[in-house]
């Protein structure tokens, strides 16, 4: 079954501006129903009449543009300002006591939909630019400005550029957050090819040089230079996985928002393998194998995944433990979590062997064994005493198995 991984990237501006353009329509009610009310306060309600059946027209024609950063050109943002400011300069035209009574002006709260397009388009500085336009505009309106009025100017100006500014933030932190992810996803995917490269290449080559070895002549250094290549691929392999990994594990720190498609998967769910069935092949003289006797069902990726990892044990036993060595499985099914154990009976391994051998690129037990459980979320222990063999407890939680 093959799974994909994608990267999702969550659009913190979209919702930005969706409450935009229900605030320039809302807005734009707003200011017609304020006319309608108080029609004869206009001394020319003519003017204000024109002025705002063009304001609405270009607030309904115009809503497409304010739908996301792309379509909110800057042609579109100087229009829409210069339509503010121009309703705001023709209200002491439609009304004469405008500018000795304060009240407001044409497009009255209209004209903050037009600062905040340039917070959400620009950031705080393209803010600042708008909100400086309007606060003149404001100024040269009153002739002689109030009190009120410098206070509005300085909202409308400190309000547009705080939440230009947290725009600026919430862009920043997307990309933190994308990257993070696409380095988590990276790490994944090198993850399975480390695998796979060790369980096949690595050991090709390294059976290659143990025989050519013990054959000698011309296949001594057909063995010799198979152990040239497989340092260099362990090195390649150790070398690019190791810094990856640790990026990654300092960026899922954070909020971490991921889906995995599933390719080739029934709508009913993920299709189901029984686990005994992958194991089965291993009994034999060497190997025992104690199950229950009921199906192990697990979904199939996971099932392969955790059979995988249990070839890695036991080929680390005919490694390191000798082809004579036995070595037994035992499988437990428990309602929460399926348990596999593998044990052998050779010399064990030594204290800090294990780091060495990572260290040296060696990563048979890292990714082979604890990558593979660690990809299922659950875990795998090793425990090991020299002189009593070693033991492999790979755990898997059937909940996150499933996901």
């Amino acid at each position: 079954m093959a799974k994909r991984e994608r990267v999702v990237r969550m659009s913190v501006e979209l919702p930005l501006w969706r409450a935009l353009a229900g605030y320039r329509v809302l807005t734009m009610i707003y200011a017609v129903l304020l006319f309608a009310f108080i029609p004869d306060k206009f001394e020319r309600p003519w003017v204000a009449i024109a002025f705002l059946a063009v304001m609405s027209v270009w607030t309904l024609v115009t809503l497409p543009k304010v739908a996301n950063a792309t379509r909110c050109t800057k042609r579109f943002l100087i229009a829409d300002l210069t339509i503010a400011l121009t309703g705001i300069l023709l209200t002491p035209l439609a009304d004469f006591q405008a500018q000795h009574v304060d009240g407001p002006t044409l497009p009255t709260i209209w004209t903050a939909g037009s600062v905040l397009a340039f917070a959400l388009k620009g950031g705080w500085r393209w803010a600042g630019f708008a909100s400086s336009f309007v606060a003149v505009a404001n100024i040269i309106e009153r002739g002689e400005p109030s009190r009120d009025t410098f206070h509005n100017v300085l909202l409308v100006w400190v309000a547009s550029i705080a939440i230009g500014y947290v725009v600026e933030v919430a862009r920043a932190s997307e990309r933190t957050l994308a990257r993070a992810l696409e380095i988590e996803a990276a790490t994944r995917e090198r993850e399975r090819l480390a695998r796979d490269i060790h369980d096949s290449v690595l050991q090709v080559l390294a059976m290659v040089q143990r025989r050519g070895t013990a054959l000698g002549g011309e296949a001594a250094e057909l063995g010799r230079m198979a152990g040239e290549q497989e340092v260099a691929l362990r090195t390649l392999v150790s070398s690019g996985l190791v810094p990856t990994m640790r990026a990654s594990q300092d960026a899922s720190q954070g909020a971490v928002v991921r889906t995995v498609d599933v390719d080739d998967e029934p709508s009913g769910g993920p299709e189901l393998q029984d686990l005994r069935s992958l194991l089965a092949h291993h009994a034999g003289s060497k190997v025992t194998l104690s199950e229950p006797g009921a199906p192990v069902l697990l979904p199939a990726a996971a099932a392969a995944e955790l059979a995988a990892a249990v070839s890695a044990a036991l080929d680390n036993v005919t490694r390191h433990a000798g082809q004579d060595a036995q070595a037994w499985i035992l499988v437990e099914d428990w309602p929460d979590e399926v348990i596999v154990t593998v044990r052998d009976d050779g010399p064990g391994i030594p204290e800090g062997r294990l780091a060495q051998a990572e260290g040296e690129g060696r990563l048979g037990v890292a990714l082979s064994i604890r990558g593979r459980l660690r990809e299922l979320g659950g875990s795998a222990e090793l425990i090991s005493v020299p002189g009593q063999g070693t033991e492999v407890e790979l755990k898997v939680p059937r909940g996150k198995a499933e996901k």
